[in-house]
């Protein structure tokens, strides 16, 4: 009796993996080779990843940027840049 329930415990711990490991990989419901996004949306696995990067002393809308924050303008200052 006692081999009878170990048994049983041993298929049933194995059918739990089993059935947990495949719930687990449908989870997100995008398909293989997709995962979920930022915003919630199905997208590609790996990949290029394309970030838009500040660039110091660049003008944007706002102004200069100097790695800190936004400047309104800049001018030359002792082989450099200052910002006002």
């Amino acid at each position: 009796m006692k081999r009878l329930i170990a048994i049983a415990l041993a298929v049933s711990a194995g059918v739990t993996a089993i059935a947990g490991a495949s719930s687990a990989q449908a989870a997100q419901g995008c398909g293989a080779g997709f995962h979920r996004g930022p915003a919630g949306r199905c997208r590609p696995n790996g990949g290029p990843v394309v970030r838009d990067r500040l660039i110091v002393g660049r003008h944007y809308d706002r102004g200069y940027w100097d790695g800190r924050r936004y400047w309104r303008e800049r001018y030359r200052h002792q082989n450099g840049w200052r910002y006002r």
